[in-house]
């Protein structure tokens, strides 16, 4: 895809959009966009960029997985949304909303106490020596700790610091206890913990600050 294309479909908020802070305020909620194979395709997805991870292939099948790629890519060409529109991130029956930036969860309960969630970190998400990258342990407490202060709130928040303690090694493909919730409420200000558990084993802890947004913010 080429930044011109790109500009025609990635439309950003405007002042008088419904779109507060940059996000959708309005989600029009549905398990209907992408239809209802959305997430057998996601999840086709993920478990092609494991494999593409581990990987070493010929010159020769380099080539051929290009060309499908190419193939593929044309396809999805004609079917750009902008952000607002996409069902990335809205499908609340799928594993992380249906979102392929984020390692796969499902929330297990979620309220204004905090989010418990059970989440895996595939193949794609390897660090070294068959555990997970640091940086997607982050990735899934932003999320979670987002959807914690949103849901204390029932507004948007955005994050203001995010430190991760790694206490041990976070295993791949394993099922874990990830939550999350909002320790300290100071006016705007959200400050949430979090854990992220393989059994009794404490793999990771969270320690964050979000920020509620005004109307409008971006």
């Amino acid at each position: 895809m080429t930044e011109t294309s790109k500009h025609e479909w990635d439309i950003p908020a405007t002042d008088d959009s419904p779109h507060e802070g940059g996000f959708r305020a309005d989600l029009q909620i549905t398990t209907d966009r992408g239809g209802p194979r959305y997430g057998e395709m996601i999840e086709q997805v993920r478990s092609f960029m494991g494999k593409v991870r581990y990987a070493s292939p010929t010159p020769e099948l380099a080539d051929e997985v290009i060309e499908d790629l190419h193939k593929l890519n044309a396809k999805l060409d004609t079917m750009l949304v902008d952000e607002w529109t996409t069902p990335s991130g809205t499908r609340i029956d799928l594993p992380s909303r249906g979102n392929i930036t984020l390692p796969p969860y499902e929330v297990k309960d979620g309220g204004p106490d905090g989010v418990d969630a059970e989440v895996t970190f595939e193949d794609f998400h390897l660090g070294g020596n068959g555990v997970a990258h640091g940086g997607h342990v982050a990735v899934a407490f932003d999320d979670l700790g987002g959807m914690a202060a949103a849901l204390r709130t029932g507004g948007v928040a955005r994050t203001a610091y995010l430190t991760v303690n790694y206490r041990s090694l976070t295993p791949l493909n394993t099922p874990l206890v990830l939550k999350t919730w909002v320790d300290r409420h100071d006016g705007r200000k959200l400050f949430v913990k979090g854990t992220l558990h393989d059994g009794d084993r404490l793999c990771a802890d969270l320690d964050s600050l979000f920020i509620e947004l005004k109307p409008g913010q971006p």
